[in-house]
């Protein structure tokens, strides 16, 4: 594994914007999943596997975060996929009076990511918790889908979260105006300062150099140090 490059994005600049904001909690104009809609969810993510193994693309937070169990995990590709911080949030990450972004993946080019295989002991509790975690409104439920990534010579079929560009949420900013966003957002999750210095570190040990991502990282370096001083 060639060696990582040097961060901009250091944990040092990262935690000269640290902070937490209030959950400010849901939006109440967006339905939030019921416990019944999670189950049914679950129930037809497990059945469309007809007794394959559940394969979890994973691009962001959940590399570094996983938050499930596996017994196996592949580096691969996802073609005709990217990643892209294009979904306006207020919440998590952020918070009304200064909203941030998240990321998910967008149509275009390819993307470098892990799957990891969940084991086929108690996989209808890990389908609830994963989508828990990744969705809460009725409208996450469609970011669901499936899609192919390719380790080696492998193709393996594989559940992932992407951006769903024809909802409110999508946003196209220019790079520089992601950048603003990322050294400023703030939730009761943290930071996006953070969550982007997380993803870039775990790739960076796994051997995966994603551009978009390390050219961000420059400019939200660069922000914070105009907001605080080098």
């Amino acid at each position: 594994m060639a060696a990582q490059r040097p961060l901009s994005l250091t944990a040092e600049r990262v935690a000269k914007v640290h902070r937490t904001e209030a959950d400010c909690g849901p939006d109440s104009d967006t339905p939030v999943l019921t416990d019944q809609e999670y189950e049914a969810a679950a129930v037809d993510i497990y059945n469309h596997l007809n007794g394959a193994p559940l394969w979890i693309f994973a691009y962001g937070s959940l590399i570094w975060k996983p938050d499930f169990e596996h017994v196996d995990e592949k580096t691969c590709t996802a073609y005709g996929w990217r990643r892209s911080f294009c979904l306006n949030i207020s919440r998590w990450r952020a918070c009304p009076k200064q909203p941030g972004l998240m990321m998910a993946l967008d149509r275009g080019g390819s993307c470098k990511g892990v799957a990891y295989r969940l084991p086929s002991t108690d996989m209808m509790a890990q389908i609830l918790r994963l989508l828990r975690r990744e969705t809460t409104h009725k409208e996450g439920l469609l970011s669901v889908r499936w899609i192919t990534v390719r380790s080696g010579h492998q193709d393996i079929r594989a559940l992932t979260f992407w951006a769903l560009p024809h909802t409110d949420r999508y946003i196209n900013l220019p790079l520089s105006e992601q950048a603003h966003r990322l050294a400023r957002a703030a939730g009761h999750y943290g930071t996006g300062a953070e969550y982007l210095h997380n993803t870039v570190v775990k790739l960076e040990e796994l051997g995966i150099h994603d551009r978009y991502l390390w050219q961000l990282q420059k400019l939200v370096a660069a922000e914070i140090d105009g907001l605080v001083g080098s």
